[in-house]
């Protein structure tokens, strides 16, 4: 059922040169399940290799040939979407139906792109003088590398590799050693269509000597990343030091504000149903619930029934609904911040506990009435965890949907079309959904401002990260 893991570098499958493994572990049963090999500077620099020929030869395919290629990598994504999804729930713990839902997801992230590679058009500037030409060229900017996490092992890796490709880019996929089946099952029916070997790499190890690496390296003159703010910005810098164009997909602490005239039990049901997915291991999941006083008592009441509906269990069991957290250290971090939470006054709802000893289980979790000197209400918490607050107006509420310094995703719920106007206008994120769950479709940009990063990767902004905008200006002698 799990294969150990193998790089790709160059058009094949293979073992590191040192022959090191990492081991795979089933967060549900904490038993070892496979291995990933472990790459290490020498075979860094057969993948460099690699993408430096094949951004050669992938450049000069016209986007037509791109385009086709990538839309019979989507199509054999989704023939192989059962057995992909079986091997994403072993290694990463969320539910069959979430692990099939993320990778059809994936299947139409590259159907998108592939027509976008069609789409990447130049333009012609009037000129000020008779036989004068004014071009304006999109160029793919070069060889890519990307950096992606564990909480969603393909979702986090199509957006990159989707976009580079189709600007006619290389690149050098970091996956995540935590989950690295279901990328390389990725990355598989991209070549299985016919890429070019050489076009696409594929890596595990140790991060920070990989990224140290690959970023400051001459080939590679795009990265992109998805993480933690902190590594982020560490990142970042490493890049700015050599001019390398970047995209920062970092944390949040997203925002959900329910007014008093919205719709409750709506509300309820669709902001815990966003919370608790993938067992609140989502960047862009509500965090902070911000209620209104006049309703604050009946929504905690009705979405906290939603949260103890909540099946956790063994996401290949039948009627499982949550999963396990992905790793063990989340168990203690999201125990600390409960702690911290009720210590200072906070209301433990309902959850706050591991389920079990075996396998990394943990309650869905409802705190009330959290002040904001809880760490929780300033930390990112990437786990079940609800915090909810009242207050009492509309300029309260963007007050502390605004504290923060991430600007991801944020969410609300009102009847009222001022309200969403003035929303629109006055609350600091990257995205924002009102009246319903409008995030992270392909078509759409996706990223945040802030703390939370720059760039998109969604919509057309994302794969005009990966061009370069070349003027010409042609005059007649």
């Amino acid at each position: 059922m799990y294969a150990n893991v193998q790089l790709f570098i160059n058009g094949s499958w293979r073992d590191s040169l040192s022959g090191k493994t990492i081991p795979v572990v089933n967060p549900a049963t904490e038993e070892v399940i496979g291995t990933v090999a472990h790459a290490e500077i020498p075979d860094l620099d057969l993948a460099l290799a690699a993408a430096a020929s094949g951004f050669e030869t992938w450049r000069r395919t016209s986007a037509f040939a791109r385009s086709k290629l990538m839309r019979k990598a989507a199509d054999l994504l989704r023939e192989r979407a059962e057995q992909i999804a079986l091997k994403m729930t072993l290694e990463q713990g969320k539910p069959l139906a979430e692990a099939r839902m993320e990778t059809l997801a994936a299947a139409d992230t590259i159907d998108w792109f592939a027509e976008e590679a069609r789409r990447a058009y130049g333009r012609v500037v009037p000129a000020r003088a008779e036989g004068v030409y004014q071009l304006v060229i999109k160029e793919p900017v070069g060889p890519a590398a990307a950096f992606t996490p564990w909480n969603f092992p393909i979702n986090q890796v199509v957006r990159k590799l989707s976009a580079a490709l189709a600007a006619g880019c290389s690149i050098i996929v970091k996956a995540p050693e935590e989950t690295p089946a279901s990328p390389a099952e990725l990355i598989r029916a991209f070549i299985d269509a016919g890429v070019p070997g050489d076009v696409i790499s594929l890596v595990y190890g140790v991060p920070a000597q990989i990224s140290e690496y690959l970023i400051p390296h001459p080939v590679i003159r795009k990265i992109s990343f998805t993480g933690s703010t902190p590594v982020g910005k560490q990142l970042a810098a490493l890049a700015g030091l050599h001019m390398k164009r970047v995209t920062m997909e970092l944390g949040g602490h997203a925002p959900a504000i329910v007014f008093d005239d919205a719709d409750l039990d709506v509300a309820a049901k669709m902001l815990a149903g966003a919370k608790f997915r993938n067992a609140g291991q989502v960047c862009v999941s509500p965090t902070r619930f911000l209620v209104q006083e006049g309703v604050y008592d009946d929504f905690v009441n009705k979405f906290t029934t939603f949260a103890k509906a909540i099946k956790v269990g063994d996401g290949t069991a039948e009627g499982t609904t949550m999963g396990p957290l992905a790793n063990e250290r989340r168990i203690p971090a999201l125990e600390g911040l409960i702690q911290d939470a009720v210590q200072h006054g906070a209301e433990l709802v309902t959850g706050g506990n591991r389920i079990g000893n075996k396998g990394y289980f943990f309650e869905p979790t409802v705190l009330a009435n959290v002040p904001t000197t809880a760490r929780a209400m300033n930390e990112e918490p990437f786990g079940p965890l609800a915090l909810i607050v009242p207050f009492r107006d509309f300029d309260d509420a963007v007050a502390e949907a605004n504290r923060l310094p991430f600007g991801l995703a944020s969410y609300a719920v009102t009847r009222s079309a001022k309200t969403a106007t003035a929303l629109a206008q006055s609350i600091e994120s990257g995205m924002l959904t009102i009246n319903h769950l409008g995030l992270a479709l392909p078509e759409v940009p996706f990223g945040g401002i802030k703390d939370s990063g720059y760039g998109s990767e969604g919509g057309l902004e994302a794969i005009e990260a990966y061009l370069n905008t070349k003027f010409v200006s042609q005059g007649s002698l």
